[in-house]
């Protein structure tokens, strides 16, 4: 089984937030829709043993895109690739773009989930972010949503600077007041070269604290456990039978083609990456030619991205499988690098697999770098 990413580089404004790939300028829209499809067309031999699960559109704001311009990707898709009979199809939608007219479109069209970019349900945190939508789009896209799509996930922010414990746990409640099955939640975090980025360094806007951070992360983690969500992944949480297939199937090394300029691709040996140029990519597929780099993994980059992921999910790390697939070197690296975060209580063995524990969780990508391996080979 194996998954394929859209990317849908456009957005009709930039959040002060973000560093993914995108532009403000839709004037190439319809050639990067036809770029797209041709190069769905021309990697189908990349899954001639596979079947696809998962057909994902991130971005960007895919939902700029109109509903004949989502179809006519799937329809691409479809007719390109061996498909299961009920594929996981999301399409990543702002507040804005979701009318009821276009959530009735979406639902006649093959997709059968959604990802709602809330962050928040305070003005002033929308303000700070720079988002194209407000409150009450927000409430009254989630309203509407609900009455045609079963399978629903909303994006929150939190550690954003001056929210206090009380205005976060506000925004968890306000959320789990509208029924969502699914909810994606991540630390503010600063990239360099974004609006976020120069405004912390002029002093406009103080610096995210850590601490602040981690708070709100325990209170998400207690809020949603006791609200009968299984927290599977370190930012995602899900209802049982509503964790997101796509975003798993990344988490558990399975392969996957990733579609448009910017996005990754994973064949189990080997990483690729689009070019994060909009007007190349197009010319670049134009000329029959794939505007992708590739990395070839080695065995300690394999092991590296399997620690990684795994103490990040539910499902930890076998310490089975590194003996079997990596030997018993690696295995003995891992017991030792493992045994000071297993005395912190940071981390537990249970059954053979290493995971973290509820203290250690927020930690995990710190602590899978300190476990990495550098030099065995």
């Amino acid at each position: 089984m194996s998954g394929i990413y859209i990317h849908i580089p456009f957005c009709k404004q930039a959040c002060h937030y973000c560093d993914f790939h995108f532009s403000t300028n839709l004037k190439k829209k319809d050639e990067m829709v036809l770029a797209l499809a041709k190069e769905i067309e021309m990697r189908k031999n990349e899954f001639q043993d596979s079947i696809v699960e998962t057909i994902y559109f991130g971005g960007g704001t895919p939902s700029i895109l109109q509903i004949e311009d989502l179809k006519f990707l799937i329809d691409e898709v479809y007719r390109n690739y061996k498909v299961v009979e009920n594929p996981e199809i999301t399409v990543e939608a702002n507040p804005d773009d979701l009318t009821e007219k276009r959530i009735i479109e979406l639902s006649k069209n093959k997709v059968n989930r959604l990802s709602i970019g809330i962050q928040s349900f305070f003005e002033d945190d929308l303000k700070l972010m720079n988002r194209a939508h407000n409150v009450e789009e927000a409430k009254k896209c989630l309203e509407i949503a609900t009455h045609y799509f079963d399978n629903i996930s909303i994006d929150l922010i939190y550690g954003v600077p001056e929210m206090s414990n009380e205005k976060w746990l506000q925004n968890i409640e306000t959320a789990l007041s509208f029924g969502v099955p699914h909810i994606s939640s991540y630390a503010l975090t600063v990239e360099p070269k974004t609006a976020l980025h120069s405004f912390i360094q002029k002093g406009i806007i103080p610096q995210p604290d850590d601490e602040v951070a981690q708070e709100h992360f325990h209170i998400l983690v207690d809020k949603l456990s006791e609200s009968g969500f299984i927290h599977y992944e370190l930012s995602n949480f899900g209802k049982e039978n509503y964790f997101s297939k796509n975003n798993s199937s990344y988490w558990l090394g399975k392969k996957y083609i990733g579609i448009g300029p910017s996005a990754h691709s994973y064949d189990g040996k080997n990483r690729g990456w689009n070019i994060s140029n909009n007007s190349l990519y197009i010319k670049s597929i134009q000329e029959n030619k794939l505007p992708i780099e590739i990395e070839t993994l080695t065995k300690t980059d394999r092991y590296n991205e399997y620690i990684m992921t795994g103490l990040r999910t539910i499902w930890g790390v076998s310490l089975e499988r590194i003996e079997q697939e990596f030997g018993k070197t690696y295995l003995d690296y891992l017991n030792q690098q493992a045994a000071k975060f297993i005395e912190d209580h940071l981390l537990f063995i249970d059954d053979n697999i290493l995971r973290t524990t509820k203290k250690g969780k927020f930690l995990s990508d710190g602590i899978a770098s300190d476990i990495f391996l550098l030099n065995l080979e």
